[in-house]
């Protein structure tokens, strides 16, 4: 099921998203100052975007003190899934196998990946 009900994440909220499930929760100043570390952005952009994320669905928050805290609603895992299927069907009309065989003649997969890929592969079928 694509994205359960959640609206699919941008480059922004994916980056968002990111440093909140590392930090498995945070207030707005928490992922500023994190995002800010990495790229110039402004505390009103990201305090914007997470309130975005809340209507789409992807965080919850709650009050702590004078700040809100956010929390993700879904696993890391998850949401990477459901982005991939969401990518396949729009892209590849729901066949994965073009996305996989293109990856691995473009050398884009490390031998790690294509060895996980071969496990996988022997386990489903």
């Amino acid at each position: 099921m694509i994205n359960e009900g959640a609206k699919p994440l941008t480059e922004s909220e994916l980056e968002i998203m990111e440093v909140l499930w590392d930090l498995e929760r945070g207030t707005v100043r928490d992922v500023y100052e994190i995002l800010l570390e990495r790229r110039k952005v402004a505390y009103t952009t990201v305090m914007t975007m997470m309130g975005i994320l809340e209507e789409k669905g992807h965080v919850r928050r709650r009050k702590v003190g004078r700040a809100f805290e956010y929390v993700p609603s879904r696993p890391r895992q998850k949401v990477i899934a459901s982005m991939v299927e969401e990518f396949v069907s729009r892209v590849f009309k729901g066949s994965a196998g073009p996305l996989v065989a293109g990856l691995l003649k473009d050398k884009k997969l490390s031998p790690k990946e294509v060895a996980e890929i071969e496990r996988l592969l022997k386990e489903n079928s």
